[in-house]
């Protein structure tokens, strides 16, 4: 069975930038553990702004410009980087919190072995609960798994709420 690691939005601005928390801060270390220590197939979501950010529905309603392409904020975290050197990973660029691309990516990298999969990064309650239950629509019959300690939430309470609509949605929370 393939195994593959799904890595959300570790990126500057989620981490220690303009929508940064001392949560995410604390994951980074585990983060890049699991990265390190995974076998099997990786692939990094990318938060993707542009200039117009403003102008947009998101942000309209979340007026923080962030993730913006090209910036020092969009770019992975620093210690995240390095745990991906010399690791052979997919980077997925979105628009949005979720990647309708990703189940694609990920059905394309399985062929026609069975598979499982497993997320980790930021944040728990917009971008990996999206992405996970993304997956979870698209291979309803395949292991689909979050490590809580690998991620962050918008504040705790969302986290923890965000980890119950997923285990609602038949996604094992470990």
């Amino acid at each position: 069975m393939k195994k593959f690691l799904v890595v959300v939005d570790m990126q500057k601005d989620f981490v220690d930038g303009s929508l940064g928390t001392k949560e995410a801060c604390a994951i980074v270390p585990k983060v890049a553990e699991k990265i390190r220590g995974f076998d099997g197939g990786i692939f990094v979501t990318l938060d993707t702004h542009f200039e117009n950010y403003m102008k947009t529905a998101e942000g309209r309603k979340l007026p923080v410009p962030h993730c913006i392409r090209g910036t020092a904020g969009w770019a992975l975290d620093a210690e995240v980087a390095k745990a991906l050197e010399g690791r052979k990973y997919t980077a997925v660029e979105k628009v949005t919190f979720g990647s309708v691309d990703l189940p694609r990516l990920i059905g394309d990298a399985a062929g026609d072995a069975g598979f499982s999969v497993e997320l980790i990064g930021l944040c728990t309650d917009i971008c990996v609960v999206s992405n996970a239950l993304l997956i979870k629509a698209n291979f309803p019959e395949i292991p689909v798994s979050v490590d809580s300690s690998c991620c962050a939430g918008v504040t705790p309470e969302k986290h923890a709420a965000a980890l119950e609509t997923m285990r609602s949605c038949q996604i094992d929370v470990i």
